[in-house]
This record gives structure tokens, sequence and C-alpha cells, in this order.
């Protein structure tokens, strides 16, 4: 599946996002033109289900291996720096040995989607479609308003079976090898990644970095702290 993009800056140097789950290209409104200023081609992707992207027309269109393979279909081979962020990291590790990003930062990446007193993670998410601003902002008391903005655009481009057909999948290790130099950077706490599970991935070979008082969306909740942390990998 060819995917929606957005772009910010030009030349030979590219970067790739792949944002998470409910979310779209939009939410890299602030990392994007900074990465471009950093002299990066930046290539932002709408996942399948999400923002510009085509919608599946079946549930096996959202597993894990489909929304790899519409990345792989859809952004420059070998860039030099990928991003994923929760589904994105998800995503980016099932992706990564054929992209062969130069490096890869993995944003509270959801390589073990978990699942909750019996219900699958991805489900509850349908709950938040038709949040309203308030909502959202109560959610994430320290959004800017720009910020809750984007998340109500972000949703009315969600198809929600992206969700649904996710669960399946929850409960299992998505967990990649560190092929290319690769940084998970998690948020403080991290629910996605709690500690045991950090110690496993620097005992892999991953660089592991706290946030702290991040919340899950890190780039959006603390884009100062987010940028700082991995300032050395870009």
């Amino acid at each position: 599946m060819r995917l929606n993009t957005c772009e910010w800056g030009s030349g030979d140097r590219v970067a790739v996002l792949i944002h998470g789950i409910m979310a779209s290209s939009r939410c890299w409104w602030r990392v994007g033109p900074a990465l471009a200023e950093r002299g990066y081609r930046v290539v932002a992707v709408d996942l399948p289900g999400h923002g510009g992207s085509p919608r599946g027309a079946d549930p096996a269109d959202y597993s894990p291996e489909a929304l790899a393979a519409s990345v792989l279909e859809s952004v420059p081979a070998a860039p030099e720096l990928a991003i994923g962020h929760s589904l994105g990291g998800l995503t980016l590790a099932v992706a990564v040995e054929r992209l062969r990003p130069g490096r890869a930062i993995y944003s509270d990446p959801a390589f073990r989607l978990p699942v909750l007193d019996g219900v699958p993670m991805t489900d509850l998410f349908v709950q938040g479609k038709n949040a309203t601003f308030e909502q959202i902002a109560a959610a994430h008391p320290d959004f800017p308003p720009d910020e809750v903005e984007v998340e109500l655009e972000m949703l009315k481009d969600w198809d929600t079976g992206t969700a649904l057909a996710l669960g399946p999948y929850c409960g299992r290790d998505f967990t990649p090898e560190p092929v290319v130099p690769s940084l998970v950077q998690l948020a403080d706490p991290s629910f996605l990644v709690p500690p045991d599970f950090a110690t496993e991935l620097k005992e892999k070979g991953f660089e592991v970095r706290t946030v702290t008082g991040a919340e899950h969306t890190i780039h959006r909740h603390l884009y100062d702290d987010f940028t700082a942390s991995i300032d050395d990998w870009l």
C-alpha cells in the first residue's frame, strides 16, 4: 500500500518518521521542521488507516507486517535516520532489517502490545475516537492548545479498524535485533517498556534513555526534552 507522506527539507540526508496509533504525520509538526533545519530531507508517513493514507479492505491490511511493508514501499531505502513512536516503533522494528537506516530511534515503542485484564490494549483506543477538545486537554494537561487541536484533527482521520485489527497481536513480542545503531527513548514511567524490559533491551545492545517526567507521546508532551534526549543521534 502506497502511503500519504509529509515532507520537510531537501537533500540526500533522509530521515523517516513513523507515528503511533490514532495519530498521523501531523504529530511531527515540530520535529519535522527542526530536522530539516539540521540538513535532513524529512519524510513522515501516514500509516494505513491514518491521516491521508488508504483504508484497509481487510484486517490483514493493518497487521504489523502490512504496516511495515507499506512504509518500505513509501519511503527512500537506507535513510540516514528513522524514528518510530509507539506503534511506529513496532512498525520500524518489523521493517528495520529491510529498511536499513543508518540509525534507528524507537520512542516509547510498542514492541510488546499488552493485554489488560484480558482485553487487548488496542481495543481500548476505540473509545478515544470522538474525544472532545476538553477531554483531550484533561488527558494531556501539559499539551499546549496547538497540540490538542492537532490531536482532534488526527482523530477525525483515524480508522478505528486499525486498533481492532491489531488486537490479535497483543501479547506477542516484536522486539527487533539492534541490526543498526539503535536508541530506545522511554517515557517516565513507560507503560510499554517497564524497567525489567528496559534491562533486557540494554542487554540486547540497545541504548536506553528515559526522558524524565515525559508521558507516552514524548515528542508532543516535552518537545525540548525529546530533542535534548536524542540530540547526539541527529
